[in-house]
């Protein structure tokens, strides 16, 4: 007689094809040597998630998503600093640690990078292994469901510290999605001015809870008018028009950092750049920023609470995804909450 016990199933919410996700039970995981054992307590989501949905990433389907990953340690290898009980936000990125960005420090380019919940399967689900080196405690008064946002943040702080802010500057962040909003919120809290700028009135409005001192709407087919010129300009929308606009609205010798990201094509004329003396730079995931995220929504909890702005219970994830291409309401993050408490 087998007298080996059981342990229960776990749900995991597995996207399958396009626009349909499932909710299914799968044996409970088993974390490998240097790993924990995390159960996962909420996964906010983002853009990305939306086109892994959509069928429209380069992602192979089936899948199980999410990438912006808070919960509780629920085991850990014994002699570790973390214990059963402890609060954690998980960082989903993996390098390869040999290519020419990794050996210079520069993990986020890594040229074979990968990250949970987009090319392999990630946090919609009860408990999910986790290396040690992956994960990062909570401060003890953020709310574990908001550090979800902290991977968001630290891709958000990577492109404002790519493009060197200074105390009493004037930036501009072009979009206030959630991570022109978290960069709003990094570069206030650095000294900077922020002029924040959306085509949607009640999203550029919406950046004033995120310590923008002014806010621009942005009309197709006008020009940008701007109460100051810009020295930075964080381009967060990945729209080719963002982009003129961004290289247009900097004042010579200024900075503008890309971390919105589109297939499509920009034409420039090859004086642009030179005559204005710009520092381009392209921004890409985040150099371990997540414990430097988690500090910055500490200090911000009224704002990383805002950014959320639906919150679901695990069982109507399918209702998530929808949600997120809303165009008849205000979506910052929307969070899936797979803990109740």
């Amino acid at each position: 007689m087998d007298h080996r016990v059981r342990r229960p199933a776990v749900k995991v919410a597995r996207t399958l094809a396009r626009e349909r996700i499932e909710i299914q039970d799968v044996p409970p995981p088993h974390p490998g040597p240097g790993e924990a054992l995390v159960r996962v307590h909420t996964v906010t989501l983002c853009g990305t998630d939306l086109h892994i949905w959509e069928d429209d990433y380069a992602t192979e389907l089936p899948i199980v998503q999410g990438h912006e990953i808070a919960g509780v340690v629920e085991s850990a290898p014994p002699g570790s600093r973390f214990q059963a009980g402890d609060r954690v936000a998980v960082s989903p990125m993996r390098w390869c640690g040999t290519c020419y960005a990794c050996g210079i420090g520069r993990v986020n380019a890594c040229r074979s990078s990968s990250c949970l919940g987009c090319y392999e399967d990630g946090g919609l689900t009860e408990l999910l292994p986790a290396p040690l080196g992956d994960l990062h405690p909570i401060p003890e008064n953020l709310p574990t469901g908001l550090a979800a946002l902290a991977e968001p943040a630290s891709i958000a702080m990577q492109a404002v510290l790519r493009g060197r802010p200074e105390k009493g500057e004037q930036a501009l962040v072009m979009g206030c999605g959630p991570i022109g909003l978290l960069a709003t919120l990094h570069l206030t809290s650095l000294g900077v001015d922020v002029i924040a700028a959306d085509t949607a009135p009640e999203r550029s409005e919406f950046a004033s809870r995120f310590g923008a001192t002014s806010t621009v709407v942005v009309k197709p087919d006008h020009a940008l008018a701007l109460p100051a010129e810009p020295s930075l300009v964080i381009e967060a929308t990945g729209s080719p028009a963002a982009f003129t606009t961004a290289v247009d609205a900097v004042t010579t010798a200024g900075r503008v950092v890309l971390v919105g990201i589109s297939d499509r094509s920009v034409t420039l004329s090859m004086r642009t750049l030179p005559v204005k003396d710009i520092d381009l730079l392209g921004s890409r995931n985040s150099q371990r920023r997540i414990g430097e995220a988690l500090e910055l929504l500490d200090e911000h909890r009224d704002a990383a609470t805002a950014l959320i702005t639906h919150r679901l219970p695990f069982d109507r994830i399918d209702e998530a995804f929808p949600l997120l291409r809303s165009r008849s309401q205000l979506v910052g993050k929307v969070a899936v909450e797979l803990m109740t408490s």
